[in-house]
C-alpha cells in the first residue's frame, strides 16, 4: 500500500496515515523499508513525489551518505528517464535470462517441460481429429483413416 503524505507550503511534511507531521529521514527510513510513498501538495493535489525523493537524496548526500554513484547521477540528467528505464529493463533480461539458465538445468523442470511439448502435440492431434469429426458429422462422409490408425468395431461393421 502506497503511503500518502501531504507537503504544506512550509515544506512540512504531514502522514495522514499516522496523522502526525513526519520528517525527510523518517521518510528515507520508511521507504529503506520497502514502504511505498505519495507525496502531495496541500494546496492544490498535485504530485511532488519526484521532487521529495530528489530532496531527499540531495540532502544525504550532504551529509556524506552519498549512495549513488555520481556517473549514474550525470547520465540521470543527460538522458532522463531513458536512462533508469533501460537499466532496470537490463537488470530484468539479465534476472530472466539467468532464472531460466538455473531452471534448465534442474531435471524435473527440465522433463516437465517436455512433458508440456508432448502434452501440447497430443492436444493439437485431438483437436484435429475433434474437427474432421465434426466435419464428417456436417457432411455425412465418414472420415479418412489415417495410416497407422487403429481399426475400431465400427470399421469392421461397415
Amino acid at each position: 500500500m502506497v503511503r500518502t503524505i501531504k507537503r504544506y507550503g512550509s515544506r512540512k511534511l504531514y502522514d495522514i496515515q499516522e496523522s502526525r507531521y513526519v520528517s525527510l529521514a523518517e521518510l528515507a527510513g520508511w521507504i529503506r523499508e520497502g514502504q511505498e510513498i505519495r507525496v502531495i501538495e496541500n494546496t492544490d493535489g498535485s504530485d511532488v513525489t519526484t521532487q521529495t525523493l530528489i530532496h531527499i537524496i540531495s540532502k544525504e548526500g550532504r551529509r556524506g551518505r552519498g549512495f549513488l554513484p555520481s556517473e549514474l547521477l550525470h547520465n540521470l540528467i543527460r538522458f532522463g528517464e531513458r536512462t533508469v528505464t533501460t537499466g532496470v529493463e537490463r537488470v530484468q533480461s539479465g534476472v530472466d535470462s539467468v532464472m531460466r539458465r538455473s531452471l534448465d538445468r534442474l531435471e524435473p523442470v527440465r522433463e516437465a517441460r517436455e512433458e508440456i511439448t508432448r502434452l501440447k502435440e497430443r492436444l493439437a492431434t485431438l483437436e484435429r481429429s475433434i474437427a474432421e469429426l465434426e466435419a464428417t458429422r456436417d457432411t455425412g462422409t465418414p472420415p479418412k483413416r489415417r495410416k497407422g490408425a487403429a481399426r475400431t468395431p465400427s470399421d469392421d461393421s461397415a
